[in-house]
């Protein structure tokens, strides 16, 4: 059992790195209830482990008496004085209780009791290594799933990605290299938990930070992520330098720098803006590429109607709405987008001039003159090319009313 049990000492602190002495405390404690119910549950019982040899010794302080009445707790003064030859009745000397068969219940009670507090041990060295990684990419192998979550093999240790976690369009499979943003260290009551995640918005904001130096640096500061995971993030990007250019550091040269990003993320789009403390320029700055031809801004409410052009109005909205979303999500300003009706409302209001102006002229009524205009005669100028048929045929009038308008029209020319 020595031999095998020093062996074991050895390996566990050389290959898991646990200390020494953290092991045998483990196995003193766990040796002192078992050797209880050997010895006796009343008796002061310490173990002693020779951290060398592996000698394991039961110890019971017992009190010197001169006549004993209760031997587990008791020693005559003779048999004392062997052991510790100043003691007195009423001093407590340590003796040796091993039992005779404590060998085989050492040898098992150690292994249980190294084996639990490895487990213990690494739980927390999981926590303690990465209780200030909160907020950092991670990279991993993927070693299994426990239903919908994915189970990370980080090395050492094991990091789990929560189907919330999961990017809805990606696909993992055993074996699959990853790379995730750790969300949080957990240290609940089934010990520590690295929780990673995929579709984090800081996922995103860690990977331009590795790529973009300009942002590592200072130079370049990331003022806002918004994020539908698999499908769309805008990230808005200032600088404290005015002689860099935001947006053109995080691209990189010939797109480099974002290509890697996109790649990380599956071909996801991101959309780089530049930051801007104008509401209305930052608002127009992450619509694009969208036009927009009108904003109105309701501070109190927070919230901006943007109008734009027809051909405009399904790119600003984005698919399913995404594109109006996220710039609601990174601007902080609830987006209402709708189409540009001022043009339409100018036409409107010609065509009812035009109407009014005929119907003032010629003997036909209001609703009369805005179907004229309607067929293309706008003026009197245009009616003199119209024969009494034609006025028929666009007024649905008989000939006799068609005449009368058709000489109204030659005798405003005759006036003009």
């Amino acid at each position: 059992m020595n031999a095998e049990f020093i062996a074991m000492l050895d390996y566990l602190e050389r290959e898991r790195g646990i200390k020494r002495d953290i092991l045998l405390e483990a196995v003193s404690n766990a040796l002192l209830s078992a050797s209880k119910k050997s010895v006796g549950a009343s008796r002061d019982l310490r173990i002693d482990i020779n951290p060398k040899s592996g000698e394991i010794r039961a110890l019971a302080n017992l009190l010197v008496v001169e006549d004993v009445t209760n031997p587990q707790d008791e020693i005559e003064l003779s048999k004392a004085r062997k052991i510790k030859p100043d003691a007195n009745i009423g001093d407590a000397v340590e003796v040796e209780v091993t039992p005779k068969n404590f060998g085989r219940i050492a040898a098992q009670t150690a292994k249980q009791a190294m084996m639990q507090r490895i487990r213990q041990v690494e739980k927390e060295m999981i926590y303690e290594e990465f209780k200030d990684r909160a907020g950092e990419i991670v990279s991993g192998t993927v070693r299994r799933f426990d239903r919908s979550d994915v189970i990370l093999d980080l090395g050492k240790f094991e990091a789990i990605m929560p189907q919330r976690e999961r990017v809805v369009v990606e696909d993992y499979n055993v074996g699959d290299r990853l790379r995730a943003y750790v969300v949080a260290v957990e240290n609940g009551a089934r010990g520590p938990e690295i929780i990673v995640s995929r579709s984090h918005p800081n996922f995103v904001r860690r990977l331009f930070e590795l790529e973009v130096s300009e942002i590592a640096d200072g130079t370049v500061e990331i003022r806002g992520i918004a994020r539908e995971a698999g499908y769309r993030t805008k990230i808005a990007v200032s600088s404290a330098n005015e002689k860099v250019d935001p947006v053109g550091a995080c691209v990189g040269m010939r797109g480099s720098r974002v290509k890697n990003i996109v790649r990380e993320l599956n071909n996801e789009k991101v959309d780089i803006i530049r930051w801007s403390s104008d509401p209305k320029d930052y608002v127009l700055e992450a619509l694009k590429p969208a036009k927009v031809k009108n904003l109105v801004f309701d501070t109190e409410k927070k919230s901006v109607q943007i109008s734009v052009d027809e051909d405009q109005l399904s790119l600003a909205i984005g698919k399913k709405g995404q594109n109006a979303r996220l710039t609601s999500r990174l601007t902080g300003w609830e987006i209402n987008i709708g189409k540009d009706t001022s043009a339409t409302t100018v036409v409107e209001q010609k065509v009812a001039q035009a109407a009014q102006t005929l119907a003032g002229a010629l003997p036909v009524t209001e609703e009369q003159a805005l179907t004229l205009v309607k067929s293309g005669f706008t003026n009197l100028e245009g009616l003199h090319d119209a024969d009494v048929q034609d006025l028929v045929d666009i007024l649905a009038v008989d000939e006799t009313k068609a005449q009368e308008i058709y000489e109204a029209v030659h005798r405003q020319e005759l006036v003009q």
